[in-house]
């Protein structure tokens, strides 16, 4: 039997355990950094199937390598993140969250099921592949400053190092059994706006006498927008909204103090860097209009995440080659972000996505209360890792 059919029949073998380890992860979400009983039900089942690891990195996070013939030749890594979102689920299915106001909405269940299935599929095929694949589960993706970041700081890319890096997610737009690619650009970096504008308030009949915060607040909203709209370069996609403003006066009161939060995200790290500058710019030359002052705390957050054109492309390849052509589709890009850019930016790296939908259309978006995976797409996320792990290794 050829390697494909081999790994379809090992993913058919499994997909009912696999199932069901999702289901217990779906049922038992945990919030970023504590992701304390997800690390433990993984290590034992990694302790079960006699498999060696490493855990405890940056607080829950766990490696584990499987070697094959001749480990030391080439090593490659997979990744799943296992965090939960402050979400209260709405699904009426067996398997519902048992933790109020927790909910894995975001489909990171399915990693982590995904990501152990392959391990089961790849603990069977030792022999047939050289080198080694490393094993990341990765708490707090969903939280600044993001579990990546610390596993990295950590060592999880060293000892031994691999020189390849592969990360999955689920996506309801596309139907089960699709998969999508995106060589080069393909998330924004996320950066979080905070804004703290100060000056003498008072009675909001007696403007001569105060300072106006909210109307210099109101002008700082609407002046940001000439950073994407008309500062940032023609070809790098750039994102800049304000979603909270508190304003704690009254119908005649004007406040001491108006605070903005927003978020800003973008596809050039030099272009970034810059942008920031110009968000101080402008907040400060608005506030002394006004004569008032303005704090502007950005808190830096994930990177521009890159897919490696040379080794996306040949992902696709094996990708293509797994699933079949027609079931390989390619992505747009995409302003929202994710913390697997900080491997991106160290290793060659490939972020791609799963489809998850029964019909492709009318299902419930990422980070909803409704959202839910079609489970057969658990079979070709655990046999796509698998499929292609083998296949870089061989090439």
């Amino acid at each position: 039997m050829d390697l494909k059919n081999r790994i379809k029949e090992l993913s058919d073998k499994y997909f009912d355990q696999v199932v069901s380890i999702r289901r217990h992860l779906h049922q038992n979400p945990e919030l970023s950094f504590h992701e304390t009983e997800t690390s433990r039900y993984i290590t034992s089942l990694l302790t079960k199937w006699g498999i060696k690891y490493r855990s405890g990195i940056a607080k829950t996070g766990i490696e584990c390598i499987l070697e094959g013939k001749n480990p030391h030749k080439k090593v490659i890594a997979l990744r799943a993140d296992m965090d939960a979102l402050p979400i209260t689920e709405q699904n009426d299915v067996p398997y519902r969250s048992i933790n109020d106001g927790v909910m894995h909405a975001c489909g990171h269940d399915a990693h982590t099921a995904s990501l152990l299935g392959a391990l089961l599929i790849l603990n069977e095929l030792k022999d047939h592949f050289e080198g080694s694949i490393k094993f990341i589960f990765q708490p707090a993706e969903e939280k600044l400053p993001g579990g990546a970041q610390q596993m990295i700081e950590e060592g999880v890319l060293k000892n031994p190092e691999p020189e390849f890096i592969l990360g999955q997610h689920v996506y309801p737009d596309l139907p089960v059994g699709k998969v999508g690619f995106r060589k080069g650009i393909y998330m924004a970096s996320s950066d979080e706006l905070y804004l703290t504008i100060k000056g003498k308030g008072g009675h909001g009949a007696m403007p001569h006498k105060i300072t106006n915060t909210v109307l210099a607040a109101s002008e700082i909203i609407i002046a940001l927008q000439k950073i994407p709209n008309q500062l940032a370069p023609q070809d790098i996609p750039t994102v800049l909204s304000i979603g909270k403003v508190i304003a704690n006066g009254a119908t005649n009161v004007i406040p001491n103090e108006v605070h903005l939060e927003g978020t800003f995200r973008t596809m050039n790290e030099n272009w970034r860097k810059k942008a920031h500058e110009k968000i101080s710019e402008i907040a400060t030359d608005i506030t002394k209009k006004y004569n008032a002052s303005v704090e502007v705390n950005i808190k830096k957050g994930y990177p521009v995440l890159i897919n490696s054109e040379s080794h996306t492309e040949k992902i696709v390849e094996f990708a293509k080659c797994f699933l079949g052509e027609d079931q390989v589709t390619e992505l747009d890009i995409r302003m929202t972000a994710e913390d697997f850019a900080y491997y991106s930016q160290l290793i060659p790296a490939t972020f791609y996505r799963l489809g998850t939908s029964s019909n492709g259309s009318n299902n419930f978006s990422l980070h909803s209360s409704n959202f839910n995976i079609d489970e057969r797409s658990l079979k070709t996320g655990m046999g796509l890792m698998a499929y292609v792990s083998i296949q870089y290794l061989k090439n």
